[in-house]
């Protein structure tokens, strides 16, 4: 039998500033990854975003990023591994004292934006970070880029770890995701995205930017609902899963 999980990234809406349809979103996924503040979130949004999955039985993740909320923590910034580990934990265990009040578990982490794309190809931070999740919990699944550096550390510090691919983002033939920047990152069309996600659970493979095939590993899909547009494609993406027999389960039950 196949099974996947659906992951959204929300909770990264910022004090008078609305980003995101968190709770339509919620509807349709089996993970949620939560902002910590860092790139996104605060506090307040943090607290309603937990009640939010724990009323939809979503199983929920710690989403760190850099310190950039200017930047929505897609800028690189240069990290020492005693840097890493400090922001993954800082933000880890507010999450934990947020999931902790309403009686449910941190149960994966996964890094945001810049320091999840740096973390899939550079080992020295993705070591750094595998560190900080086992020293805080060892039964917190960690969540990267398919067959990448992360996931590589993650493994050799015997931790649980999540394959993740993308539904509308573009790869690289070295497995990376397309720079947004690029033309073509993000694919658009709701029925190509749909057959993407599908070749890629069940045969293990995606077609590379370069039209290159390129062998792939599908633990969790990522589906982002930051526009109404998006939440209907994540619908979409579940249906068309359930369709051709794929059995939708939180990451922590594969």
């Amino acid at each position: 039998m196949y099974q996947v999980d659906l992951n959204s990234d929300i909770g990264e809406s910022f004090g008078n500033y609305k980003l995101g349809f968190d709770a339509e979103v919620a509807k349709y996924i089996t993970s949620a990854n939560i902002a910590c503040g860092w790139h996104a979130g605060d506090p307040v949004v943090m607290n309603r975003t937990v009640k939010i999955a724990k009323e939809k039985r979503l199983q929920i993740g710690a989403h760190p990023g850099l310190p950039d909320l200017m930047g929505f923590g897609r800028r690189k910034m240069d990290l020492t591994a005693e840097e890493t580990k400090a922001y993954i934990k800082y933000q880890l265990g507010a999450l934990m004292a947020f999931a902790e009040g309403l009686d449910i578990n941190v149960e994966h982490l996964k890094p945001h934006g810049a320091l999840y794309n740096l973390a899939a190809e550079d080992k020295k931070l993705a070591v750094a970070i595998a560190e900080a999740v086992y020293e805080v919990d060892q039964n917190i699944i960690l969540v990267g880029l398919a067959n990448s550096k992360l996931i590589q550390a993650g493994l050799e510090q015997g931790l649980q770890v999540a394959n993740e691919v993308f539904a509308d983002r573009a790869y690289n033939f070295d497995g990376t995701l397309v720079s947004r920047k690029k033309e073509g990152a993000v694919i658009h069309d709701s029925t190509l995205v749909v057959e993407r996600v599908v070749r890629m659970v069940k045969k293990g493979e995606v077609e590379a930017i370069t039209g290159d095939k390129i062998e792939i590993e599908a633990d969790t899909v990522c589906v982002h609902g930051d526009n109404p547009q998006a939440v209907e494609l994540t619908s979409k993406i579940r249906e068309g899963l359930e369709k051709e027999g794929i059995k939708i389960i939180a990451m922590s039950n594969l």
